[in-house]
């Protein structure tokens, strides 16, 4: 692609693909604005070498990561059956195997395949806390060889706030996508406004319904349906077809091959007929957007340089004093909800205690009639394995529906909750907005109202140690002696008082689990919400000491500063219509 100039004073140069990109990059480093230039730079690299995006977007849990692997016909993404993926992962054509990893303001850096885990998922990074700018993997997948770069995107809806923020700052990176839907529930209300986000300017989407081993004919024929019907008025077109997959069985070469073929083929045909036109079309987004960004980058500046410094300190006062105020109504609200913290935790005692009472008499019922069924044995210390470990069974089966039952309390007391924190931190928000402060753009326009629990649970049931063995040399030559007699009856009210200590000892552990969910999430949200309000504080800050510089610069620097931001904005408004 080439950059013409026409030969006479005046003339604006007219520019194409990746140059308009590089030149805008230029532009953006110019004004200290690094993180538009880097963007430029990166979309302007991949549409040199003809490299196009398919993100695989979806909620978590849908196998996103495990469909991916098995396109490309090699394991490289992590998958769990927690949210893994906590940064957009890049997957595109390499001769071999290999991997690389960017962090924020850093270069590019080579690092095993093996290890890209401990940049990617959730487990090893948790909500990017290594600060992650992108990872790439490259694969020789014949696949890929013609362009086509796979994206993994974390989970929409995880538990984890970072994730679902991560994958909507990478919408507008996204060429085409593979829509991931499933049986339980078929659609998210999350899903539905990404894909509604994604195909405003997205055309080609493909729609898969992966998982399809784990339901029946029926339930995959309702679940197409719904997400068919629903997709289509959302996004108000024809779904022509999503097809049933199951990615694990393919990864494990099963003989059941669902529509796989197909899914490969439609995959195969997007590279053939839309290939460059998706190329072209991400040079056109990418100009855009990085070109819009520039835009009021310019327009902060010339704000700065035209404005009496006057006016700009008593508009910092009022921004200070609006800032002052959030802070100590947070403070207030915080006191308030601390106080609810403590409430709720006394709830969870109250319904842990209901519960135990309800739960050990219909277990100890459960267990007395299960053990009739249990094959009478001689061998003492076998039998006692064997009753304990139904007992197990039975304290398992009361608990894990209880623990579900209370996270949805929890988790709907929480959003109540934070409901308070957001709609304040939304007011000053807004408040914020109508300073006009220049450099206030950067904060969000508003925190999402519905905030679900920051902290995944940590519960894992405890199956205390007496199952492998009695618990003392006495007790198993007791039950040697007694076994041989067959007398069980001992053993019978041993498992009794088991059982229940399981249900005391876990029950315990489900309340604790729960509350210390709700106390952390509350504190991340804290935590969130004033980070907000200092970085308006930041910028702030930063609009003045322009301010200041520009004004100590005189009229004659501030006229020739002015000039020169109007022949930036001539040229990007340039580049734009190119």
């Amino acid at each position: 692609m080439t950059q013409t100039h026409e030969n006479h004073p005046g003339a604006l140069p007219e520019f194409s693909g990746e140059v308009a990109l590089d030149r805008l990059a230029e532009l953006a480093t110019e004004f200290g604005a690094e993180h538009i230039a880097s963007t430029a730079r990166s979309v302007a690299e991949r549409v040199a070498e003809g490299r196009f995006y398919v993100a695989c977007i979806g909620q978590f849990k849908r196998g996103k990561s495990t469909l991916l692997n098995a396109l490309i016909g090699h394991s490289v993404l992590p998958t769990a059956v927690v949210p893994v993926t906590a940064v957009p992962t890049i997957i595109r054509y390499g001769e071999r195997l290999a991997a690389r990893v960017r962090f924020k303001s850093a270069a590019w850096t080579d690092i095993p395949v093996t290890a890209v885990e401990e940049y990617v998922s959730e487990g090893k990074n948790p909500e990017n806390a290594k600060g992650v700018a992108g990872v790439e993997i490259f694969v020789p997948s014949p696949l890929l060889k013609t362009g086509m770069c796979f994206v993994d995107t974390p989970g929409i809806g995880s538990v984890f706030a970072g994730n679902t923020a991560a994958t909507q700052a990478f919408i507008p990176h996204i060429d085409a996508a593979i829509v991931v839907v499933g049986t339980d529930p078929p659609l998210s209300g999350d899903e539905l406004q990404l894909v509604e986000a994604i195909s405003q300017d997205v055309h080609e989407l493909v729609f898969v319904l992966n998982k399809a081993d784990r339901a029946n004919a029926a339930e995959r024929g309702a679940a197409v349906e719904f997400s068919r019907r629903v997709l289509e008025t959302r996004l108000k077109r024809t779904v022509p077809r999503i097809f049933e997959v199951s990615a694990l069985d393919r990864l494990e070469q099963k003989e059941t091959d669902w529509d796989w073929g197909q899914l490969v083929r439609a995959l195969e045909d997007l590279v053939l007929n839309s290939g460059r036109s998706l190329v072209r079309q991400a040079t056109e987004r990418g100009i855009r957007r990085a070109a819009n960004q520039l835009l009021a980058v310019i327009k902060e500046e010339r704000n700065a340089l035209e404005r009496p410094l006057e006016e700009s300190e008593k508009r910092l006062v009022r921004l200070r004093k609006t800032l002052g105020e959030s802070e100590v109504r947070m403070r207030d609200l915080g006191v308030l909800l601390t106080a609810e913290q403590q409430r709720l935790s006394g709830v969870f005692v109250e319904r842990r205690n209901a519960f135990l009472k309800l739960a050990q008499a219909s277990a100890n019922t459960e267990l007395t009639e299960r053990l009739s069924s249990l094959a009478p044995s001689r061998n003492g210390p076998a039998y006692r394995r064997n009753v304990n470990h139904l007992a197990q069974e039975v304290a398992g089966k009361q608990l894990k529906p209880w623990l579900e039952s209370e996270a949805a309390f929890a988790e709907e007391e929480f959003r109540k909750a934070a409901k308070r924190f957001v709609e304040l931190a939304n007011e000053f928000l807004h408040r914020l907005g109508e300073t006009d402060m220049p450099g206030l753009e950067e904060l969000p326009e508003d925190l999402g109202s519905d905030q679900g629990l920051r902290v995944r649970s940590q519960f894992y049931f405890n199956v205390i140690e007496r199952v492998a063995a009695p618990a003392s040399p006495l007790l198993l030559v007791w039950d040697l002696l007694l076994g041989g007699l067959g007398v069980r009856g001992g053993i019978v009210c041993d498992a009794q008082e088991f059982l229940d200590e399981l249900l005391e000892v876990n029950s315990s552990r489900v309340q604790s689990d729960v509350d210390e969910r709700l106390r952390e999430s509350r504190k991340k949200l804290e935590t969130e919400i004033k980070g907000v309000l200092r970085e308006a504080s930041a910028i702030a800050d930063r609009a003045l000491a322009r301010a200041r510089a520009v004004q100590a610069a005189g009229a004659a620097g501030i006229k020739t500063a002015v000039e020169r931001l109007d022949v930036v904005e001539v040229e990007v408004r340039a580049v734009i219509k190119t």
